[in-house]
C-alpha cells in the first residue's frame, strides 16, 4: 500500500505539479485495483478522487481531486476561468467554449487535465483541456475544455 500512495504521489506530482501529489492523496486513501492486471485504476478516500488511465498512466480527476487542487494551488494554476454568466451550465458538467474563457493558466496544453473556476475562484468543475492556453485565448468559437464532472449533479 505504501508503494502505491508514493507511486500515484509521484505521478500526480509530475502531472500537476510539485506538492499535488500530498494535496490529492493522504495517507488514508484506497485504491480499486483492476481485477485483471492487479494495477491501480481509481484512488478514493469516501469518494472518488482520481482514476488512472489504462493506456496512459495519467489521472483523469474527480471533483473531489479538482477541490483538493483548487485549495492547493494558487490562482491561476492549473485553473480555466469562465464567465461568471455561464458558471451555472459549467457547474451541470457542459462544456466550456473558447468564447466563454476570461483567463487561463498559460502553461496549459492540450490533453491537460484542468480545474474551471468562475471569475470569482469559485470552483465549477474538472475537465480535459481540447487546445493549448494559446489557443484558447485566440480563438472564439469551438469547445475549450471537454467537462468530466461539474460541482452539480
Amino acid at each position: 500500500m505504501e508503494d502505491n500512495l508514493k507511486i500515484v504521489r509521484t505521478i500526480a506530482d509530475y502531472q500537476f505539479g510539485r506538492g499535488a501529489g500530498k494535496a490529492l492523496f493522504p495517507k488514508t486513501c484506497k485504491f480499486v485495483l483492476s481485477p485483471s492486471s492487479g494495477r491501480i485504476r481509481q484512488i478514493v478516500d469516501g469518494v472518488r478522487i482520481a482514476t488512472m488511465k489504462a493506456d496512459s498512466g495519467w489521472f483523469t480527476l474527480g471533483i473531489e481531486g479538482a477541490r483538493r487542487l483548487h485549495k492547493a494551488f494558487e490562482y491561476p494554476k492549473l485553473r480555466v476561468v469562465v464567465l461568471n454568466e455561464v458558471a451555472e451550465f459549467i457547474a451541470k458538467g457542459k462544456n466550456v467554449f473558447a468564447k466563454h474563457v476570461v483567463d487561463v493558466d498559460k502553461n496549459i496544453r492540450a490533453n491537460d487535465e484542468v480545474i474551471v473556476v468562475d471569475e470569482d475562484d469559485n470552483l465549477l468543475a474538472t475537465g480535459k483541456c481540447v487546445i493549448s492556453a494559446c489557443e484558447i485565448l485566440e480563438m472564439d468559437r469551438g469547445v475549450a475544455v471537454s467537462i468530466r464532472q461539474g460541482i452539480k449533479k
